[in-house]
């Protein structure tokens, strides 16, 4: 049995990772492979140059991780991907382009059960978080991720329409007085977002700003797959821009996303403050400072601790906080981190976090 030590919020295997290399070019397949080697904790234990070979390769050898590109001859990545969830729980990260496509065939990725994605261009050092994120959701006592079903896109439909089943009775004791939803998510975030975000009524009274861990080049893409299953409208963040109620705004990848004084969207680069791009202490932090204790904030799934700190200081004013609950992470860190720091008002199942936030908000 895998033996596990807790670090930083998650479980960190202490034996070698191994690791599967899918990628039809020579020169990304040896650069790659080079560039996760570069940290003694993995090996790549073998490569293939298409997605057929993948798949017969990751069946065999049962690595602890694949790493899957997305365009190869054959069989392309996303079967593959199909191939390996469908048969295994190995996790799989997909290495993607930077691009319009590349970003709208990743997150298509991402709701079909891979764990995560690298851009081509990333280093060494991301690259290793990625792969350890992706080994500690393989390993996690979490359900597999499950496909997340299509939505045709229509026009927006009356918000009667989007309430969600009752799964079971909540007893709400209280709604909030609150001028902004806010949520922060890294790992397993996108398909754990559209779960939530898909589920919020037209009539939303207020607006719901997201931090998302991502590069840039992918949020524009997922701001608009979540739009398109969404009765809310979803936009990629703007300088500037001004809160509307119902409207969900995703912060820029790469950038971090305030609120400022005047109660507008405030866009910027990182200056130091987080390790995180864009960072959830960071949004929530300046969320506070001008709206104080009138918020709702959640944290989603996710590997690391940023958040934690922002989410302790607005529990202690009296803000309302919601942690995804550790069966539903795919990788319980975040979430964990919010807990322990005893900065939860409460932890609930991804499934019914916009049942609760319903209740809260009474919409």
């Amino acid at each position: 049995m895998n033996q596990l030590a807790a670090k930083g919020g998650e479980r960190t295997l202490n034996r070698t990772i191994r690791v599967l290399v899918v990628e039809d070019s020579v020169f990304m397949r040896r650069a790659l492979a080079r560039r996760i080697e570069e940290d003694k904790r993995f090996k790549v234990i073998d490569t293939a140059n298409d997605g057929r070979s993948g798949v017969d390769k990751a069946m065999r050898l049962r690595p602890d991780v694949v790493t899957m590109d997305v365009e190869m001859p054959g069989m392309n990545g996303i079967e593959a991907l199909k191939q390996i969830v469908s048969r295994s729980k190995i996790p799989v990260v997909m290495v993607s382009g930077v691009t319009e496509e590349g970003a709208r065939v990743t997150l298509e990725a991402l709701r079909l059960g891979a764990i995560d994605f690298i851009p081509k261009s990333q280093g060494a050092e991301h690259i290793h978080q990625k792969l350890m994120a992706a080994v500690e959701a393989g390993k996690s006592v979490a359900a597999p991720v499950r496909p997340m079903p299509v939505r045709v896109p229509t026009a927006k439909a009356p918000a009667a329409s989007v309430a969600p089943p009752v799964r079971k009775a909540r007893p709400m004791t209280r709604s909030i007085s609150a001028s902004a939803l806010l949520i922060g998510s890294s790992t397993g975030g996108p398909p754990a977002l559209q779960k939530v975000i898909s589920a919020l009524p037209k009539n939303l009274p207020v607006p719901v700003l997201i931090a998302q861990h991502m590069p840039p080049g992918f949020t524009k893409a997922l701001a608009r797959q979540l739009d398109e299953a969404s009765q809310v409208s979803v936009v990629e963040a703007s300088d500037g821009e001004p809160l509307v109620a119902g409207t969900v705004y995703i912060a820029p990848g790469g950038q971090h996303l305030r609120v400022s004084k005047d109660r507008k969207l405030a866009v910027c680069k990182d200056a130091g403050e987080s390790l995180y791009k864009p960072s959830v202490d960071v949004l929530v932090d300046s969320a506070r400072e001008v709206f104080g204790r009138n918020l709702i904030a959640v944290m989603l799934t996710g590997m690391g601790h940023d958040g934690s700190e922002a989410f302790q200081r607005l529990h202690e004013v009296g803000g309302y906080t919601i942690a995804q609950d550790q069966r539903s992470c795919v990788v319980w860190g975040m979430p964990r981190a919010v807990e322990e720091a005893n900065a939860a008002s409460e932890v609930t199942p991804l499934d019914d976090i916009a049942q609760a936030l319903r209740g809260l908000l009474r919409v």
